[in-house]
């Protein structure tokens, strides 16, 4: 019970954590005369992925690294399963055109990647750092793209202005303390409840932590189909697992390398692929045939992550 309740304060406080930690870190950066440009290509690009990078980070130096694996797999599958599947049943979707000239063959090859990087069943220094150039290259072929035609989002600055240099670095340590004590209680509840279920942490990471840090973009993606953008509803989905792969899976190899379960391959990868694959598919199909991401797509969407979980619990 005492594991449940330090799980759901986990949540919490990563969410308010980034929250805090974003909002300082900007407003220190305005007084300091950091352009609003450079805050959104940094702080706020930072912050919406905090909750998942501190998770998976305190994960693996707690030698727990199939808990920061499972977490990106689980979140991947929610996202496209439940998130979007759930959005589609809500409301049919229309995939924006410029969906598969770069957003959706980045998510594919990112997918394809870490399936090659996880085939030897091992993660290690060199698959972190073959994760974290790609990284390396998006971002800065994103800061290039954003620099030239200003499509960066900005903090309103009148939500700043009132802020001095002191409110804001409380702020910002109130934030970074929040993210990494939150981080450290859901990490040490998530591996009780493993032990006491007598489960692999693995498992704790594709359910109870995927579900947590997946649940903003379920809220997100319904939000966005209920007000009618389902330009961001999909999009969401799409830049959230591309990051989830980017950004959580090189500290396993960088802090924790070693052998990982095959059963994150064999199961859980492939089922990754399968679900990118068909909304790579249905995206396509939507764009060049005039049609939308239906009901259809939506169940078959929920139908696989139901069948998913059925499997990984017949499995345990």
């Amino acid at each position: 019970m005492l594991d449940t309740v330090f799980i759901v304060l986990g949540f919490i406080g990563l969410i308010w954590g980034a929250d805090k930690f974003v909002f300082g870190a900007s407003a220190l950066a305005r007084n300091l005369g950091v352009s609003p440009l450079m805050i959104g290509l940094t702080i706020v690009a930072f912050g919406t992925s905090a909750p998942e990078i501190f998770s998976s980070a305190l994960s693996a130096l707690n030698n727990q690294p199939e808990l920061a694996i499972g977490n990106a797999l689980g979140s991947n599958l929610f996202n496209v399963g439940v998130a979007l599947g759930v959005a589609a049943i809500i409301s049919p979707l229309k995939p924006p055109g410029s969906l598969i000239d770069k957003e959706i063959p980045a998510l594919l090859l990112v997918t394809l990647v870490t399936g090659a990087l996880m085939f030897d069943l091992h993660m290690g220094y060199f698959d972190a750092f073959v994760l974290i150039g790609i990284t390396a290259y998006f971002g800065y072929r994103l800061f290039r793209k954003r620099i030239r035609t200003g499509t960066v989002p900005e903090i309103v600055d009148s939500e700043l202005a009132a802020i001095n240099s002191l409110q804001s670095v409380a702020n910002l340590l109130v934030g970074l303390a929040l993210l990494i004590l939150s981080a450290q209680a859901l990490v040490q509840a998530a591996t009780s409840i493993a032990e006491s279920l007598n489960v692999s942490t693995a498992i704790i990471g594709l359910t109870i932590v995927a579900f947590g840090t997946s649940l903003p973009e379920l809220a997100a993606s319904v939000t966005c189909v209920l007000k009618g953008h389902h330009d961001l509803a999909i999009g969401n989905i799409v830049g959230s697992n591309i990051l989830n792969l980017l950004a959580v899976l090189p500290f396993p190899g960088l802090f924790s390398a070693g052998p990982i379960e095959s059963s994150l391959l064999n199961r859980d990868y492939v089922m990754v692929l399968l679900l990118t694959v068909l909304l790579a598919f249905f995206c396509y199909r939507g764009i060049k045939q005039h049609k939308m991401i239906g009901r259809l797509s939506g169940f078959i969407f929920l139908l696989i992550y139901c069948s998913w979980f059925t499997l990984m619990l017949v499995q345990i």
